[in-house]
This record gives C-alpha cells, sequence and structure tokens, in this order.
C-alpha cells in the first residue's frame, strides 16, 4: 500500500482528499502545516507528497526546497496543489523541485489520475544503457546524473525523464501529447504548457546545450546532436 503525505491548511479539503485517496487504495498522512509537514515527510517517507502552496507560516515552495535539498526526502514526488493558476506560478512551482502542479478547484477524477501518473513515473526503472552521450550531455541513468561539459546539473525527477525521452528518441519530433503520456504519464488531454514549461527549465538549465532541443511550431520538439 503507498502512502501519500497531504499537506493543507483546509482540513475540510484535506479529509476529502484523504478519504478518495484510501478509497482507491492508498494510504495517508494529514499535515495541516508546512512546518509539521516536514517532519511527517521525514518522519513516515511517503511516497507522494500533495502540497499545497498556501499554508500559513511557511509558503509550499518553501517547503519543497527543503523537501528537495534534503538527502532524505529528495527523491519523494511532490504534486502541488493551489489556487494560483498563472503561467509564473506553474513555472516557480516546478522551478523549486515539484513535480506536478494542480489548479484548485480540481476534480477528485483528475486528481487521482495524475497521482497514478506521478507515482508511476517514480517506480519506472530506467532500462537502456547505464550512460548516454549526445554532445555535450551526458547521461547516467543508474546515479541519474546529468552533466553538461563535464559539469553536474541537477534535475528533477520530471525533468530528468524528459531529457532521457528527448535524448532515446534523437532526431524524432516529439509531440506534446505524446510527451504528456510517455513523461507525464498522462491518458487524457492535459494543458500541453506543461511541456513547454519544462522544456523552457532545460534550456536554461543546460546553457548552449539548450539549444539542442529544437522547437517544431504547431507540433512539439527534437534533440538534435550538435
Amino acid at each position: 500500500m503507498q502512502t501519500v503525505l497531504i499537506i493543507e491548511d483546509e482540513r475540510d479539503l484535506a479529509d476529502l482528499l484523504a478519504f478518495n485517496l484510501e478509497k482507491d487504495g492508498y494510504k495517508t498522512v494529514i499535515a495541516p502545516d508546512g512546518i509539521e509537514g516536514l517532519d511527517a515527510a521525514a518522519r513516515v517517507l511517503p511516497d507522494l507528497i500533495l502540497l499545497d502552496l498556501m499554508l500559513p507560516g511557511m509558503l509550499g515552495t518553501e517547503v519543497c526546497k527543503i523537501l528537495k535539498k534534503s538527502e532524505r526526502t529528495s527523491r519523494i514526488p511532490v504534486i502541488m496543489l493551489t489556487a494560483k493558476g498563472e503561467e509564473i506560478d506553474k513555472v516557480v512551482g516546478f522551478e523549486v523541485g515539484a513535480d506536478d502542479y494542480v489548479v484548485k478547484p480540481f476534480s477528485t477524477r483528475e486528481l487521482l489520475l495524475r497521482v497514478k501518473a506521478v507515482l508511476r513515473r517514480a517506480v519506472t526503472e530506467v532500462v537502456a544503457s547505464p550512460v548516454i552521450k549526445v554532445g555535450a550531455i551526458s547521461i547516467d541513468t543508474e546515479r541519474h546524473l546529468v552533466t553538461v561539459n563535464g559539469e553536474e546539473i541537477s534535475f528533477t525527477t520530471t525533468e530528468f525523464k524528459l531529457l532521457h525521452t528527448l535524448v532515446k528518441r534523437l532526431g524524432r519530433v516529439q509531440s506534446r501529447d505524446v510527451l504528456l503520456r510517455d513523461v507525464w504519464g498522462y491518458n487524457f488531454v492535459e494543458d500541453t504548457r506543461t511541456v513547454d514549461t519544462h522544456v523552457t527549465r532545460l534550456r536554461t538549465k543546460m546553457g548552449e546545450a539548450g539549444e539542442m532541443i529544437k522547437t517544431v511550431r504547431g507540433f512539439g520538439y527534437k534533440m538534435e546532436a550538435q
């Protein structure tokens, strides 16, 4: 049984989330604020964390930063829950390490599908050559390590999988829908701007090597060797 930690200060919403998750076969733990959430995360080591952005005392973005910097909790996937839906808010959420971002109000079915998709990504083992090299980029799939021109670059789990997917399909155009399905695990129509946001993050982190990711207007992206 997989455990989901819910860090949410609205008790009614937290209880509703817990009820639906437990009905779907998950074990749940509830924390009402960031401090208790961090303590619960380190103590319980859940399989996934649902993290509200607007928490009392400590914003969800700060909680996420701390979770991702700690060796004990850095690999736990995080889905951010927020009433904010502007693109800049999503960028900030992904920048601090969130694996997905759900805007309130959301349907229970959508959230459960996202939980399943993120958990599926987290447990999927990368079966390929241990080290893949394309131009200045080197991907060590066993150590989950990416270097560009010999310098280690820090990526979130989702960013790593997106880059790995593009590199494995070198020279082949990937539509946004295909990337959502294969990287995020979504089997339903979703806002494809999520893909655009992550590609922007990849390019920024990789510097000049980021230019290897080419935009195919009106369709998607492809990786080209330098």
